[in-house]
């Protein structure tokens, strides 16, 4: 579920960067209009998906007993934190197998330091292995655009043990609204480095317009139709 380890010394140092280095982000037409575009085809797309969503989440909830939805604390526009929402996709102790797994397994530690992720994570389902390769997962975020704390297009939204790892970057990444889809997503997702995924970031937000946000949508459905990248 990308859950972060942090202590609380580690948590106020990277919520003091955030503060520093937060600037406010461009006003204007552009991003009023992208703002109504959001809301009409987020909405329009909910009512679309509304069974999937619904169907899913009783097949989570059959092969475990626990819950089907999990929230988790993103940091948005302007550095602010809101709940991002997804099905869930691994075991309902999937923290605790964490916590264990980077305990005993050097190369696990290595790889999740460097990238946030495991290549061969296994807390994942065989029900959440599929809905991450489709993005089904992601499509409760459809609400997160109705409410304001993303956008369908943008910055991958990051956990508070990421804002480091953006240095000054970060003050692009505030400057607009995480994105459920986006320049990364559609550049290899998993398949590029952190560092890499940064400067996709910073790209994106120096060079977004209406026509780039629609060219980067249509990129997503072969993107997400052959997995690329994807874990």
């Amino acid at each position: 579920m990308g859950l972060r380890l942090s202590n609380p010394s580690r948590q106020a140092e990277a919520a003091a960067y955030a503060a520093a280095t937060i600037r406010q982000p461009s006003s204007g037409d552009h991003a009023q209009f992208k703002r109504l575009v959001d809301i009409v085809v987020a909405g329009i797309a909910l009512l679309f998906v509304a069974p999937l969503i619904l169907g899913i989440a009783l097949l989570i909830r059959m092969q475990d007993g626990s819950r089907a939805f999990y929230s988790q604390k993103r940091y948005g526009l302007n550095g602010e934190t809101f709940n991002c929402f997804k099905l869930r996709s691994m075991v309902p102790d999937a923290r605790e197998q964490l916590e264990y797994l980077l305990a005993t397994d050097p190369a696990a530690r290595a790889e999740w330091d460097e990238t946030q992720k495991l290549t061969n994570d296994p807390r994942i389902t065989a029900l959440g292995n599929f809905i991450r390769k489709t993005s089904i997962d992601e499509l409760p975020q459809l609400y997160n655009v109705l409410r304001g704390d993303m956008s369908l297009v943008g910055p991958r939204p990051i956990v508070e043990s990421e804002i480091v790892r953006y240095g000054e970057s970060f003050r692009a990444y505030c400057s607009v609204r995480p994105g459920i889809t986006g320049l990364w997503q559609v550049s290899g997702r998993s398949d590029t480095t952190y560092p890499q995924r940064v400067a996709t970031d910073v790209e994106y937000v120096r060079s977004r317009s209406f026509w780039g946000d629609i060219k980067i949508m249509l990129m997503t459905v072969p993107a997400v139709l052959i997995s690329k990248g994807a874990r």
